[in-house]
C-alpha cells in the first residue's frame, strides 16, 4: 500500500499547493478518500512531484489504486472525480474567491482565476484539448474533438433535446454540482445577474475553444430567443467584455443540443466571422447612433454595431421579429408551416473599440423531400465529414468535426499518393478527388491537401446553411426591418 498512500500524500499537497485546500482541513479530506477506496489505515510516505496540473499526480494515484485492487481500471474516471471533487474547495468558497476577483481586478481577471481553477481541478481537461487536431483552412477553424459523441441520427439528438423528468432535469441544469451520476463532483459554477434574474456561468469541460463556458438560467425552461435575450447578452458583455456571447437558435437541427434549458455559450476567443468585413453597410435615420453591416460571410448574417445598449436591443428585435415571420416561397424560405416554426436566429454579441457588436445570423430548419436533414443545412455530398446539426460556433466559423475524421484523414492520407480510393470509404470519394487534385498544387504534401479540402468542405457547408445566396437579399431583407444604404 506504500505507493497508493504516497499517491494520496501527493494529490493532499497538490491541493494544498495548487487549489487553495486549507490545512485545517487536510487530515479530513485524506479520511475522506481513506473511506472512498474502503481503508481504514495511512502511513506518512514521501510526497512525490506535482506540478500545477492534476495530471501527473492524478496518473499516479489511479496506477497505484489499480495495481493494489482498489478498482478497476474501467472505473479511473469515476474515482478521480471522486478524489478531485474533495481536494477543491467547495462552491461557496469558489463563488467567494471569484467576488472578490471581480470586485479589485475585474471580470476579466476573475474569469481567468476560474478557468485556471477548473483546470487545476481536471473539470477542464486541458491536457485532453490540447490533443485535439486543430487548424486554420479557407478562412475557417478547423477542430477534430476526439472527446465529443457524434450524433448523425436526428431522431438521437432530438432526444438529446428532449426535457427530462428525473434529477437532475438535464446535463447543465444548476443541480449537476457535484453530482456523482454523472461524474460532476469537480463542476464549479459561479452565479451571475443577466436581465435582473439570477443565472450562473460555468466552463466547458471539453471546449470547443479557448476559455469555452455557458451562461445557464437557474430555472429550467426551453431555449428561447426574445428581446430580453439581447438585454441579457449586453449584460453578460457589460460583466466580462472580454468575452463574446451568444446564443443558439431555439429549434432543432440548427440549434444547440440542449434545447430544452436556456443558456448562452461564449468564450476567450475571437472567431472567424467575428473578424468577417461589411459588403454592404446600412443605416436608419431612427437610429442614427448605429449602423447595420451586411457581413461578408458565407452564412447569411448581419452586425449591428453602436455605442447605445438600447439601439442594438432594439435593433436586434427587429430583426428577430421580422426574420420569423418571414417568407419568401420563390427563395425557399417558409417561416412556419404544418410541422411548426422553422425561421430563428443566433444571435453573438462582442465589445470591442466601436462599441457592441451584436452580430445575427439568420437560420432555418426546413426540411424537403430532396434534403430531409435541412435545406440549409449541410447536403449530403458533404455528410462524409459532417451531419451533425451547424450551431452557433460552426456557424461562426469554428468547425467541431468528429472524432472519427482522425483515423478516417489518416487512412485517405495513405491512399491519395496511390490516386485510389480505400474500400469501404465510398462516402469520401467527393473529399478524396477533390484533395487528389489539389495534392500538385501543394507541392505533394498529403496533409496540406486534405486539411485545404477541410477547409474547402466546410466552407461550403456554411454556404449551404445561408438562406439568402446573394447579399442583395440580405440587403432587401433589412430594408424591411428600415434600414437603407
Amino acid at each position: 500500500m506504500k505507493e497508493v498512500y504516497e499517491s494520496i500524500g501527493t494529490l493532499l499537497h497538490y491541493a494544498w499547493d495548487q487549489l487553495g485546500l486549507p490545512g485545517k482541513d487536510i487530515d479530513y479530506v485524506r479520511n475522506e478518500i481513506l473511506c472512498l477506496l474502503g481503508l481504514d489505515a495511512f502511513a506518512e510516505t514521501a510526497i512525490g512531484k506535482t506540478g500545477d496540473t492534476p495530471d501527473r499526480p492524478l496518473k499516479r494515484f489511479s496506477r497505484a489504486c489499480i495495481r493494489a485492487g482498489l478498482f478497476a481500471r474501467e472505473e479511473r474516471e469515476t474515482y478521480e472525480d471522486a478524489v478531485m471533487g474533495l481536494l477543491m474547495l467547495p462552491p461557496s468558497a469558489v463563488q467567494t474567491a471569484f467576488e472578490e476577483h471581480m470586485r479589485t481586478r475585474g471580470g476579466d481577471a476573475a474569469q481567468r482565476w476560474l478557468y485556471s481553477y477548473c483546470v487545476k481541478g481536471n473539470y477542464v481537461k486541458r491536457a485532453a484539448l490540447e490533443k485535439n487536431p486543430r487548424f486554420a483552412a479557407d478562412g475557417l477553424v478547423i477542430t477534430i474533438n476526439k472527446a465529443k459523441p457524434e450524433f448523425r441520427d436526428p431522431k438521437r439528438a432530438a432526444r438529446g433535446n428532449a426535457t427530462g423528468s428525473g434529477y437532475p432535469k438535464c446535463n447543465i441544469c444548476h443541480e449537476n454540482e457535484g453530482f456523482a451520476g454523472r461524474n460532476k463532483r469537480t463542476l464549479r459554477t459561479v452565479d451571475i445577474t443577466l436581465g435582473g434574474q439570477p443565472w450562473f456561468w460555468q466552463f466547458s469541460p471539453y471546449g470547443y475553444f479557448d476559455e469555452h463556458g455557458i451562461a445557464v438560467n437557474y430555472e429550467h425552461i426551453p431555449m428561447h430567443i426574445d428581446r430580453e435575450t439581447f438585454t441579457r447578452l449586453l449584460d453578460f458583455s457589460d460583466l466580462f467584455p472580454h468575452y463574446f456571447i451568444g446564443c443558439n437558435a431555439p429549434l432543432e437541427r440548427i440549434g444547440g443540443s440542449v434545447l430544452a434549458h436556456d443558456h448562452y455559450q461564449g468564450g476567450g476567443e475571437i472567431l472567424p466571422m467575428h473578424m468577417a468585413g461589411a459588403k454592404y453597410v446600412l443605416h436608419s435615420a431612427e437610429f442614427p447612433d448605429a449602423c447595420v453591416e451586411v457581413l461578408d460571410w458565407r452564412g447569411t448574417a448581419v452586425r449591428v454595431v453602436s455605442q447605445s445598449r438600447r439601439s442594438v436591443a432594439e435593433i436586434g428585435e427587429r430583426i428577430r421579429a421580422r426574420w420569423e415571420t418571414f417568407t419568401d416561397r420563390s427563395l425557399g424560405i417558409v417561416c412556419a408551416d404544418g410541422d411548426g416554426q422553422h425561421n430563428a436566429i443566433s444571435p453573438t454579441l462582442l465589445r470591442t473599440g466601436r462599441g457592441y457588436e451584436l452580430s445575427v445570423i439568420l437560420r432555418s430548419n426546413l426540411t424537403s423531400e430532396r434534403y430531409p436533414d435541412g435545406v440549409f443545412h449541410a447536403h449530403p455530398e458533404f455528410h462524409a465529414v459532417k451531419k451533425e446539426s451547424i450551431g452557433l460556433i460552426e456557424a461562426q466559423g469554428l468547425f467541431i468535426l468528429p472524432g472519427r475524421l482522425e483515423k478516417q484523414l489518416a487512412a485517405l492520407g495513405r491512399a491519395l499518393p496511390t490516386g485510389v480510393l480505400p474500400d469501404g470509404m465510398e462516402e469520401f470519394s467527393l473529399v478524396f478527388e477533390e484533395a487528389k487534385s489539389r495534392l500538385p498544387v501543394c507541392g505533394g504534401d498529403v496533409r496540406a491537401a486534405l486539411e485545404e479540402e477541410l477547409g474547402s468542405v466546410c466552407g461550403r457547408i456554411l454556404e449551404n446553411t445561408a438562406v439568402f445566396k446573394d447579399k442583395r437579399e440580405t440587403v432587401k431583407f433589412m430594408n424591411g426591418v428600415g434600414f437603407y444604404q
